[in-house]
């Protein structure tokens, strides 16, 4: 039986991305309005409940490793000419998780959450150890030298916008969810639960703590990220996932579940979309300049995500998969 919480929650996922990536693309400054509070809430969040479901997927649908290589291969490739249009890529990223993830596809639930830690180990222990804003330039968010060498592995390894270390902490826990029983209530309940216990005790010490830096290494912003944050993260999709699971049935009922399941399992063309088409009319419009509002982006994100559920539908009725989707398939049934 398919799940469909976990595709309607891939979506959820893509529309939390749209909104705080099509701000950063319009250099929007947040304000105090709800728009402004709702996208701040999410970034960070979406994007690793995105990796999370990633990691899911790699458990749910058992692929061999020379599939899941190759798989790699094609979003490392993507991702680098999506570089070249949006800096702060995903896909690149996930090529490095899943070559990391590698060894541990067949891993016991234990070593997975041994993994998990150990990624979030590494991470904070560069964020003590190392400068984490070298070649950053805050006020614009420019990287530079990302195409040289130290530059790419520093980037992608430690202080990128989603660097392996200790992001990858992400996919070994969606794995580890994936080696429960989904279908269940009784772990429905449990994610929701302890996602919920999880996402409060990991905001406290940045509340209690005074000093500013200690408070940023151990606060629950997704820059820099410190294992607060983590398991904050990870606790906000675990609520996600486990309440999106328990409505499955309700949105069946009503016949919703396949209209919000449908474009989460075409997330990958619907995430090169939202940046070569979404953000391409925001700079046909001369848009990208700061001028919009935080209500404005905020409107013309929903749009976007709107009208991406609609042309999904419309997509379905030629073929099931999406167009990277398609291209995924074809490349595991030839390493398959």
């Amino acid at each position: 039986m398919r799940l469909h919480g976990l595709d309607i929650a891939r979506f959820i996922a893509f529309c939390g991305m749209v909104l705080v990536n099509f701000r950063i693309a319009a250099q929007v400054s947040p304000g105090n309005d709800f728009a402004s509070l709702l996208t701040t809430a999410l970034e960070g969040r979406a994007a690793a409940l995105f990796v999370i479901l990633a990691g899911i997927g790699l458990t749910l649908s058992q692929p061999p490793k020379r599939v899941v290589a190759a798989r790699a291969g094609v979003l490392f490739v993507l991702g680098l000419a999506n570089l070249t249009i949006f800096e702060a890529d995903i896909l690149h990223f996930y090529a490095l998780y899943f070559l990391v993830a590698l060894p541990f596809l067949n891993a016991a639930p234990q070593r997975l959450l041994l993994a998990a830690f150990a990624a979030m180990a590494l991470g904070f222990a560069g964020l003590i150890l190392l400068d984490y804003e070298a070649h950053w330039n805050w006020q614009t968010l420019a990287y530079s030298d990302f195409w040289t060498l130290e530059g790419f592995l520093r980037h992608s390894f430690f202080n990128g916008w989603h660097p392996v270390f200790p992001w990858v902490s992400f996919v070994f826990f969606g794995m580890w969810i994936g080696r429960q029983d989904l279908a269940q209530k009784a772990t429905q309940n449990r994610l929701i639960l302890w996602g919920l216990a999880a996402s409060l005790l990991a905001a406290l010490p940045g509340v209690i703590i005074k000093d500013p830096q200690l408070a940023e290494l151990l606060g629950t912003a997704s820059l820099p990220p410190g294992p607060c944050y983590l398991i904050a993260a990870s606790g906000s999709a675990c609520v996600m996932i486990g309440a999106l699971l328990r409505l499955q049935g309700l949105l069946d009922r009503f016949g919703l579940a396949e209209w919000l399941a449908a474009p989460g399992r075409m997330a990958l063309s619907l995430y090169v979309a939202h940046i070569l088409l979404g953000m391409g009319t925001l700079e046909a419009m001369g848009q990208l300049d700061g001028s919009l509002s935080p209500e404005a982006i905020f409107g013309f994100s929903l749009g976007f995500c709107a009208l991406s559920m609609m042309l999904t539908w419309v997509w379905t009725l030629l073929t099931p998969r999406g167009p990277l989707e398609a291209l995924m398939r074809r490349i595991s049934e030839i390493f398959r």
